[in-house]
């Protein structure tokens, strides 16, 4: 390998090292040992470090044998004309260095330094798990491929602009750090009015190059959390981002020897370390899949322009890591895709709303025959955009008519859904809710850029032919603004939703030869496999039968398979022979069985994306939910990250197990216990947002004041605070046959 580069991150190391040992025994004098060290809003520790050692950080008195493990692994800086032939000791300096950046790191939080404060603006640093987890889905389902680490600053603003605008189009998340001459990535988004943060996938983790550590650390709990990784286990944790976390690292501008030490630690993890200006390369695979360092410089790339380059430069990042992209094509005059799907249009930016309080606005999705359906026809019935005053809100109605020769009733519900996530995808829109609570807004800025009403015909034409074209032959959209028409089809619309609600509503698992798989998390989560019946949703809550039914009939190779449900072991807890020949063949035969209505019997295995933890209380005689959306603390000792630790990464683990929350309102709901009586403690968010559809069932299974004899966490976030209130208000699980 190049001497250079050896010689750079070794030298690099030495220096972070030197850095660390003097910002600890500083701290160490000033605080003293027990001062506690977190990074705020995760559950990893220092999770570098806690990945490679299995170390637990949780005090400054605990850095100081992390600290002498990472001198240890240091190599002497070689002589300038010392030629390595080998990774290895450039790659131990790379640990030394991530090592000794996260303690410092984690120093500056123990003194209350971070998030950072940057002219102005407060940056992120480490990524809360909750966020973490909420991009679990987006990375298993391939709508996030991976994250770019882009470190420096480029030519210019406008490169920057355009360098991040190409990785959202591509779904990538991307992590900002450093800077180069004085000057940041971030510096360079923020003066162009570029919105950063969670909503569009750019994360601003610092100025300086130690703070790239949060890229590693938040690549070390993906694995632990979604890959059932163990702690120290580091060879495992190279495998899984290897093959599994498509990231990379981008260098813009000058790098000097503290970036070459950083990037050495980032091939540890088998991304390789992209440059835009001359530095050696290092080409042949190993740890990395195809490449280790590649140098791009920007002058030399092909195109007409600096924006061009731009384009190429991002292009060749995403070939080298080997990254599969699969995005719509759309006509539209904005920026597209995925990194937009969490945008919020704000008030200050609002040039017109659809929809919301006070307004109407729905969505209806139907099949019509060949004959009757003009593909690509968008008609505006009403005024557009440009005839409506600044802020105005407008009533609107979106109607799709689709025609295929394998289109099916049954679909409609489906296809319906995916406009929420289609319409997010264009750049300063904001699309929330579905049927008729849609809600639309549209920036200024996407607005000053020609975006029209019309447009969203064109969104979803490109859409629904690119993800449907199985089933979808032709597609027509209307889109009513006139507020006359709108009220008119609103009762239309309905009475078509309350006529699938029946439909849905009477379908049962005795009613079906037939369950469906869904193995999409099996990106993260090997040894999981979902198994969806009628009257259970996905963990994730994204899937239900019908939309796995159809997923199947549109792509038969895709994520959900039908799960022939063979003979009948034991109907009370729902286990059958069928689906454990299935689940044991799909979980490389760790899982030999498991029932869909018992949490105490092989229930069901978890993955990192569900929506709720579901957990045994035993002094209670019943069982806790908490919500992905719940921060605090819980009953059990453990909030949601702590749990999904435990449970996670498609562990079976009896009394419990992650659900979908609309599971809370089936018959089926761990029937073999008791159902909802059983339920003794709800993230007070679940509570809230279902208390009519939970009072519901609380009144068809006959215990009407059930609801209000369920603790949460404005009552209760211990065993001893909940066990009194549920004596007092007679909770029915605690008279009911013993759990265990």
């Amino acid at each position: 390998m190049s001497r250079f580069i050896a010689t750079s991150a070794i030298r690099g190391a030495h220096s972070v090292i030197a850095d660390a040992e003097a910002t600890l025994k500083d701290a160490l004098q000033k605080m003293g040992p027990e001062t506690p060290v977190a990074f705020t809003s995760t559950s990893y520790f220092l999770p570098v470090i806690f990945g490679f050692t299995g170390q637990k950080i949780t005090k400054l008195g605990d850095m100081p044998a992390a600290l002498q493990h990472a001198r240890s692994l240091l190599p002497p800086v070689p002589r300038d004309n010392l030629w390595l032939p080998y990774l290895g000791e450039t790659l131990d300096a790379g640990v030394a260095t991530l090592f000794a950046e996260e303690i410092i790191e984690g120093i500056r939080f123990a003194k209350g330094q971070q998030p950072e404060q940057y002219n102005g603006h407060k940056l992120n640093g480490p990524i809360d798990d909750v966020q973490m987890r909420s991009w679990g889905i987006q990375m298993v389902d391939g709508r996030m491929p991976g994250f770019a680490a882009i470190v420096g600053a480029a030519k210019s603003n406008e490169v920057a602009v355009e360098i991040v605008r190409q990785l959202q189009s591509r779904g990538q998340l991307v992590f900002l750090c450093s800077q180069s001459n004085g000057r940041s990535i971030i510096d360079q988004l923020r003066e162009s009015g570029v919105d950063l943060g969670y909503d569009t996938f750019t994360v601003t983790f610092g100025t300086d190059t130690y703070s790239a550590v949060y890229a590693l650390g938040y690549a070390t709990r993906a694995a632990l959390s979604f890959g059932n990784v163990a702690a120290g286990d580091i060879r495992k944790i190279l495998l899984y981002n290897k093959f599994r976390c498509f990231a990379f690292v981008l260098a813009l501008g000058q790098v000097d020897d503290i970036k070459y030490a950083t990037a050495a630690g980032a091939i540890n993890y088998g991304f390789p370390v992209i440059a835009d200006t001359v530095i050696p390369n290092i080409l042949p695979s190993g740890v990395t899949r195809y490449a280790h360092v590649v140098s791009l410089p920007f002058d030399d790339l092909p195109g007409k322009d600096d924006l061009e380059k731009a384009q190429r430069l991002v292009q060749r990042c995403v070939e080298i890591r080997g990254i599969k992209i699969k995005i719509a094509q759309v006509p539209i005059p904005v920026a597209y895709g995925p990194a937009f799907e969490g945008e919020v249009v704000r008030r200050e930016n609002l040039r017109i709303e659809y929809g919301g309080k006070g307004s109407m606005c729905f969505e209806l999705l139907t099949t019509k025959s060949l004959d009757e359906v003009e593909d690509g026809k968008i008609t505006v019935v009403g005024p557009e955009i440009d005839a409506v005053p600044d802020g105005a809100k407008v009533p609107l109605a979106i109607v799709i008519e689709v025609a295929g020769r394998k289109m099916q009733t049954d679909f409609e519900p489906v296809l319906e859904r995916q406009i929420h996530h289609f319409v997010n995808g264009a750049e300063g829109i904001q699309h929330i809710g579905q049927r008729d609570i849609a809600w639309l807004r549209f920036s200024k800025s996407a607005v000053n850029k020609g975006f029209k009403l019309k447009h969203l015909g064109d969104i979803l034409h490109a859409n629904y032919h690119n993800h449907f074209g199985a089933i979808v032959d032709k597609v027509q959209i209307t889109l009513y603004s006139d507020p006359e028409k709108v009220k008119q089809l609103m009762g239309k619309a309905r009475a078509i939703y309350s006529e699938r609600n029946i439909r849905t509503a009477g379908l049962t698992d005795e009613a079906v030869d037939t369950f469906y798989s869904c193995s999409l998390c099996q990106s993260f989560a090997p040894t999981h496999i979902c198994v969806i019946n009628p009257e259970r949703v996905g963990l994730c809550g994204a899937y239900n039968w019908l939309d796995c039914r159809a997923s199947y009939e549109i792509n038969p190779t895709g994520p959900n398979k039908p799960v022939a449900k063979g003979k009948v072991i034991d109907a009370a807890k729902g286990e059958w022979e069928g689906v454990n020949k299935f689940v044991y063949e799909n979980t490389q035969m760790k899982t030999d069985r498991f029932t869909l209505y018992s949490i105490m019997d092989q229930p069901m295995t978890t993955c990192g994306c569900c929506e709720c933890v579901m957990v045994l209380l035993p002094e209670c005689n019943g069982f806790m939910l908490v919500s992905r959306d719940d921060y605090g603390m819980t009953p059990c000792g453990m909030t949601f990250t702590t749990l999904m630790g435990t449970v996670g990464g498609g562990l079976q683990t009896p009394g419990m197990m992650g659900v979908g929350k609309y599971y809370l309102l089936s018959k089926k709901f761990i029937s073999s216990e008791g159902g909802i009586r059983r339920v003794v403690w709800l993230s007070k968010n679940l509570k809230e947002s279902m208390e009519e559809e939970l009072k519901a069932v609380c009144e068809r299974e006959g215990v009407p004041d059930l609801l209000d004899k369920i603790g949460d966490g404005s009552v209760a976030t211990t065993v001893e605070d909940l066990l009194p209130l549920l004596e007092k208000k007679g909770h029915p699980a605690l008279t009911m046959a013993p759990l265990i």
